[in-house]
């Protein structure tokens, strides 16, 4: 009785979909970033690629992964839907992940080019819908995705720690098989849901019925400059913050004391402790975001941006002290990684989900798909980045040098969005 009068409270206030959409992105995310606890570590360990090498590779596939939805928020714009999109995008993704297990390179490397193309007509789609859904509560954007985002991160935990265990403990190929497993569960959650998802308006439409040859406003060409300049920072930031898959996972594997009461945890597994920190605090900024919209204190997004990479500075300060440890053989204590995670955990909050609200609150509706994709462009190029950065990280004097550059950079950007505020939110024009 207790749980129905809950979900009946939240209900009320959210659109039916969003319980769809969570549990689709779910596990999606499980499929996504379970492949990715194993990528890198799986590429040196079992490819006998070196550093650099697999730092490449990790960077162009992370890279090409968000650099396709800007193809598939277009095609979904035009031409098939979001739904539609959603469902190819998924199907595609799920056979990327099967063709993993198959042990055999040729195999491999077909697989993620499965994985890259599928995602781009998946995840730019899937948070288009979501926003098209709060049509008419727009100030509940912020807080359905991040309850949205809670999705994204216990499908990550999950994914993270069942993939990576099963990967490194039992077999590779068996872990890369379980994320493909996912995705199929969330592409049936997806497709017996679509009945719920008609609350966002007319999903599949035809480009004339949206007005989509229509110019632009001068009130919708600056919310597309403030969408622009706002990933550009979102570009920074993820550069630095990805670098969780590549850097410090390989930080975490040969410089960490990972031995808790005489178990060494697998190094992959540590990844999903920023989805379990996500989980934990996710639903604090929900009410945090609901408590201040409705009392107009809540601050403007390029202020919410700002807090983010002023977590994210105070991440890389811990790795780069924690880091410092580690000369003549002595291994950093894994609290270090922790509170790295932490840190990197709340500003993630401040900005991705406040980042995919903004875009859909922004974007002129005909062209929601395509600002998304550009909005996870920026995300292809820093992901691109931080694996070739990732790779370079041996070059420098000591790891904790490498580590301060993402402390000088964190803040450079928090200082800079404080000058660049005012000027954002006028452009906004009217939108928080």
């Amino acid at each position: 009785m207790v749980i129905q009068n809950k979900t009946q409270q939240i209900n009320e206030k959210h659109p039916n979909g969003l319980a769809v959409l969570f549990f689709t992105e779910m596990w999606e995310r499980f499929s996504f970033y379970g492949m990715r606890a194993l990528l890198i570590l799986y590429l040196v360990k079992v490819l006998k690629f070196d550093d650099k090498q697999a730092g490449s590779i990790y960077g162009a596939y992370t890279g090409l992964v968000y650099l396709t939805p800007l193809l598939g928020g277009y095609v979904a714009d035009r031409y098939i839907g979001y739904r539609k999109a959603i469902l190819f995008g998924g199907i595609l993704m799920a056979f990327g992940h099967l063709s993993l297990a198959i042990n055999q390179i040729n195999s491999f490397f077909i697989g993620l080019g499965l994985l890259i193309l599928g995602n781009g007509f998946f995840k730019p789609n899937i948070s288009t819908l979501l926003g098209r859904l709060y049509h008419n509560k727009i100030h509940l954007k912020d807080s359905g995705f991040t309850i949205f985002y809670m999705g994204i991160n216990l499908g990550a935990f999950f994914g993270s720690w069942l993939c990576g265990l099963i990967g490194e403990k039992y077999s590779w190929h068996l872990g890369f098989g379980l994320a493909g497993f996912g995705m199929i569960i969330g592409l049936l959650i997806f497709r017996f849901g679509f009945h719920s998802l008609e609350e966002g308006g007319n999903i599949t439409f035809l480009p004339e019925a949206q007005g989509i040859h229509k110019p632009l406003t001068k009130i919708e060409t600056d919310r597309i400059w403030v969408i622009a300049i706002l990933s550009a920072f979102g570009m920074f930031f993820w550069l630095a913050f990805e670098q969780a898959g590549s850097s410090i996972s390989l930080f975490t594997d040969r410089f960490t004391d990972r031995n808790v009461f005489g178990y060494i945890i697998p190094a992959s597994t540590i990844q999903s402790v920023n989805p379990f920190m996500i989980l934990l605090l996710a639903p604090l900024f929900t009410k945090m975001w609901t408590y201040m919209a409705e009392r107009n204190i809540e601050p403007i997004t390029p202020i919410k941006f700002m807090y983010g990479f002023v977590f994210l500075g105070i991440g890389f300060g811990m790795l780069a002290l924690g880091a410092m440890n580690i000369q003549n053989g002595t291994k950093a204590s894994l609290l270090w990684i922790i509170f790295a995670y932490l840190f990197h955990t709340i500003g993630e909050l401040f900005l991705s989900p406040v980042g995919l609200s903004m875009v859909t609150k922004l974007s002129p509706v005909r062209f929601g798909g395509f600002l998304m994709g550009f909005w996870f462009l920026s995300t292809a190029f820093s992901q691109f980045i931080a694996g070739v950065l990732s790779g370079e990280m041996s070059k420098f004097a000591s790891i904790s040098s490498f580590f301060l550059i993402f402390v000088i950079t964190s803040f450079a950007s928090a200082m800079i969005l404080i000058l660049l505020a005012k000027k954002l939110y006028s452009m906004m024009h009217g939108i928080h």
